[in-house]
């Protein structure tokens, strides 16, 4: 996907207009920050296991639908309801997570020679 910086603009703009597909863009790109970021400091702090995937999951979900409930007021019905945004990048979000989790994660625990 081709993200424009009109849609981008957008994004932060709480009196923007959307379409449909614009909106899903957005929610989109936001998850795939959200992973970089997630997974970047789960691999810094060393966390591990399920509890990490879990807690993962939550925030990625909460923060999507603080978004689009909270800071654009959009009615989800519009967008195809919570479940279509829910699910929006949310596995391509979460392959970015888990390569950024494990890679610094693995980093972190090698052992420094020198």
């Amino acid at each position: 996907a081709v993200v424009s910086t009109q849609s981008t603009g957008m994004a932060f703009d709480k009196n923007a207009e959307w379409d449909k597909d614009e909106f899903l863009d957005s929610v989109y790109w936001i998850r795939q920050i959200v992973a970089v970021v997630f997974g970047i400091l789960w691999g810094v702090i060393k966390f591990k296991g399920l509890l990490g995937i879990l807690v993962y999951i939550i925030i990625n979900l909460g923060i999507i639908f603080l978004y689009y409930t909270s800071y654009h007021e959009i009615d989800e019905e519009e967008y195809g309801g919570h479940g279509e945004l829910a699910k929006e990048g949310l596995l391509t979000s979460f392959s970015l997570f888990l390569v950024f989790w494990i890679i610094l994660y693995t980093l972190y625990m090698q052992p420094v020679s020198i």
